[in-house]
């Protein structure tokens, strides 16, 4: 009997004010957690196969998203996939500059934005809309675990977190979360969930909880029951 197909673990870190912000209303986020939160992203890093963020994320910060425990490149390094619906991230974006793999999932984009990003090195995969229109979110997993990618680490905004938290295949949040309140004008970690019912809340379990430098690094598992 042939096993069924291999699906990818999703673990989604967030990193937060104590009210659960990820940024003024100006949009200034750096620094909200500290030195020790950063490091131990670093660390998850190294320990997934692929990093998974969104084109605002790309936009508004111009990451790497490599793997530097101890400020250095670790050897192994995860791929990046991108959810962009309409492939506006920068060819010249920092990403590209560290070699590796770059997917650049898209909805609906025109053909010179799908050429400029595939000269600066991502591959472009179109997939199925979500109902905002959006790449599928479980669509790029479902590819991504194709590709043997089955530990997917989300490190983006507020939009993606909340198409993972949709899509019912969060497995595990690591949040770090600093002593600092930002206030109800901040920019939060979830967008709306259009819940009717708090039965149709996604509910973790929380397995840990310990200090990282000055902030919280909590974790939580998807709760089965």
């Amino acid at each position: 009997m042939s096993d069924g197909p291999v699906s990818a673990r999703v673990t989604l870190k967030l990193a937060t004010s104590a009210d659960g912000r990820i940024a003024l209303a100006n949009g200034a986020s750096r620094w909200i957690t500290g030195p020790e939160a950063r490091a131990a992203v670093h660390e998850m890093r190294a320990n997934h196969d692929v990093i998974l963020t969104g084109a605002g994320t790309i936009i508004a910060d111009d990451p790497q998203l490599t793997a530097r425990p101890d400020g250095a490149q670790a050897a192994r390094q995860p791929a990046r996939a991108i959810l962009d619906t309409r492939l506006r991230t920068p060819a010249n974006a920092r990403l590209f500059e560290e070699g590796g793999a770059v997917i650049a999932y898209h909805a609906e984009a025109d053909d010179s934005r799908a050429e400029a990003l595939a000269a600066a090195g991502a591959e472009i995969v179109r997939l199925a809309q979500d109902a905002d229109g959006r790449p599928a979110f479980a669509a790029a997993l479902d590819d991504l675990a194709r590709r043997g990618l089955t530990r997917v680490m989300v490190e983006a905004g507020a939009g993606v977190a909340t198409s993972a938290l949709r899509s019912g295949r969060v497995d595990r949040i690591d949040w770090f979360r600093a002593p600092v309140v930002l206030g109800g004008d901040a920019r939060p970690v979830v967008a709306a969930l259009g819940l009717e019912t708090l039965a149709d809340a996604p509910r973790f379990r929380r397995v840990d909880v310990r200090a990282c430098g000055a902030d919280l690094h909590e974790v939580y598992e998807r709760d089965a029951s």
